[in-house]
């Protein structure tokens, strides 16, 4: 009636699959998980309405790159939220940014390579199969955002 039914036999590892047909693919793929976080600031030396103390509700994309393990994995959902929280978020949710951030204006375009460079630097510090940051996207409202990519900060 409705299309689909229940499976007649749930499959096994070594049974039905064997281990070395878990990884399908050799070439690099991309994952990516979006984030977000509450938090207020205010920008220097700007005339307009952001000079005020003011908050915003932001969202982060992450796009990470690399290969498969044998299990077809190029880095866990579950770690790339560790990472966020443990590493990420806790200098930013429900934080007054001009305070816990490094020195400088916090402004976006300021935080999405910050933000970038503490996703990169997580990542290196454990083997993901290769995985590096290919972009991050900083959406400062539901229409505006900054973004890094990996290109612009490896080559500049």
């Amino acid at each position: 009636m409705y299309g689909f039914k229940i499976v007649d036999k749930l499959q096994k590892i070594d049974e039905d699959i064997q281990r070395s047909q878990l990884n399908y693919t050799k070439k690099r793929v991309l994952v990516s998980k979006e984030f977000t976080f509450d938090a207020a600031h205010h920008l220097h030396d700007y005339e307009g309405k952001c000079k005020n103390l003011h908050g915003h509700t932001y969202k982060v994309i992450f796009g990470l790159s690399g290969y498969t393990d044998s299990r077809g994995l190029m880095i866990d959902f579950g770690d790339m939220k560790e990472i966020w929280k443990n590493e990420i978020e806790i200098h930013l949710d429900h934080r007054y940014l001009n305070e816990t951030l490094p020195p400088m204006n916090t402004t976006a375009e300021n935080m999405v390579v910050w933000i970038y460079e503490k996703m990169a630097e997580a990542l290196s510090m454990k083997d993901y199969q290769g995985a590096r940051v290919e972009f991050v996207r900083l959406y400062e409202t539901p229409t505006s955002y900054a973004e890094a990519r990996r290109e612009w900060m490896e080559s500049e």
